[in-house]
């Protein structure tokens, strides 16, 4: 079996994200600014890429005062701390099927995590996406987390947050 490397195309390759409240929910985008997958005979087998945590953008807040107060607001301590980490990475530990092990690491605090993947590899091109479930709390975002306070009533933030990715890739 043949060893391959494929480069994600960081243009066709996506990250879309959505975190809940008590009275709604808000989702965007946030970019992959590199990275790459190992491949053997056609199955995916490791790789690791790269996210550009100031790349952030929320889709759902037209109003653009409000957007730009909420951006400020997820760049920030409370959240994702993107001028001290402006990058978070995942790194695939194992592959069995359609199931991925990995690394993920934000704001310089990493944790397995595990999730089901559609990967296709055609010749010189690979497609991949799947959807990651992390709770923030681990990373150190505990802003309005019922964890950690109390009685915060509608302006609970749910700790899970969703990461759709869709990956695109050639090979070297």
């Amino acid at each position: 079996m043949e060893n391959q490397t494929f480069h994600i195309i960081n243009a066709q390759s996506n990250i879309d994200w959505v975190g809940k409240k008590v009275t709604g929910a808000h989702n965007g985008t946030i970019a992959i600014k590199e990275g790459q997958l190992s491949v053997s005979g056609n199955q995916l087998t490791g790789g690791t890429f790269v996210v550009d945590t100031t790349s952030i953008k929320i889709l759902d807040i037209a109003d653009l005062a409000t957007n730009a107060q909420f951006l400020g607001h997820l760049v920030s301590d409370d959240f994702f701390s993107t001028q001290q980490y402006p990058e978070a990475t995942l790194v695939i530990r194992s592959v069995s099927g359609t199931h991925i092990n990995g690394d993920l690491t934000i704001k310089g605090i990493t944790h397995p995590v595990s999730f089901d993947a559609a990967i296709t590899v055609n010749g010189t091109q690979l497609s991949a996406s799947g959807k990651i479930i992390i709770d923030r709390t681990k990373y150190d975002m505990r802003f309005r987390s019922g964890n950690f306070f109390k009685d915060l009533g509608d302006t609970l933030i749910y700790n899970d947050f969703e990461l759709s990715i869709t990956l695109t890739a050639k090979a070297a």
